[in-house]
């Protein structure tokens, strides 16, 4: 039982990591680029553009107000269109991605925004178009912020994996709904627990210390 008990564990971990790690992955490829779309397009960005910032501004408000199993089951039909099932790890990375994708342009838009305007007054003095300053300037300067805001989007996307398990998705939220919920088998529910809490902790160290790391104001 002991074993079964650990190898259930094992598989359930492996998957939550490989649809956390894939729909992160995804969130930050898209997420990123439009926080500096909206820092750049806001009235006191390096390129204003009020009627951009505010279509974006309102889509990514909307999506981050829906309450995330509410998402999962209205993207069923798209979620089947893309990946061909809507159970199993690779059906939850879509609402997963969707999911984590304006909260994390939110937080990157506020680190973004709390760069030094002196040092992009600067690069603009010195002749930088606004690639250069994006480039060069806005992401370095931000970069600490951005990856801890992004440390705090995975640990969510980790509770999140657990409520997709528990609908179809497969993890360690399948692994507590179904071994543990159903046969009200309390070790199996605090084991899975014990896991989710240990992953938390270990991405959210990993992320502090990186950002540390990457922080040019550290003494």
């Amino acid at each position: 039982m002991q074993d079964q008990l650990i190898d259930l564990l094992i598989e359930g971990t492996i998957d939550t990591l490989l649809m956390v790690g894939v729909s992160a992955f995804f969130a930050f490829l898209i997420g990123l680029p439009l926080a500096v779309i909206l820092v750049n397009t806001s009235a006191k960005g390096i390129h204003p553009n009020k009627k951009i910032n505010h279509v974006l501004g309102s889509v990514i408000n909307i999506t981050r107000s829906v309450p995330f199993l509410i998402l999962m089951v209205a993207l069923i039909p798209f979620t089947r269109w893309i990946v061909g099932t809507s159970y199993g790890v690779w059906a939850a990375v879509v609402p997963l991605t969707l999911a984590a994708t304006p909260f994390f342009a939110r937080i990157a838009e506020v680190s973004l925004r709390e760069v030094d305007q002196g040092l992009i007054e600067a690069a603009q003095a010195m002749g930088c178009n606004r690639k250069q300053i994006i480039r060069h300037v806005l992401l370095p300067e931000a970069l600490p912020g951005i990856v801890a805001g992004f440390t705090v989007t995975i640990v969510t996307m980790i509770n999140s994996s657990a409520i997709a398990g528990a609908i179809g998705a497969g993890g360690l939220g399948d692994i507590a709904y179904r071994y543990g919920y159903q046969r009200f088998d309390m070790q199996i529910m605090l084991a899975v627990i014990v896991v989710l809490v240990a992953l938390v902790i270990a991405v959210q160290a990993f992320g502090d210390h990186l950002s540390r790391q990457l922080d040019k104001r550290k003494v």
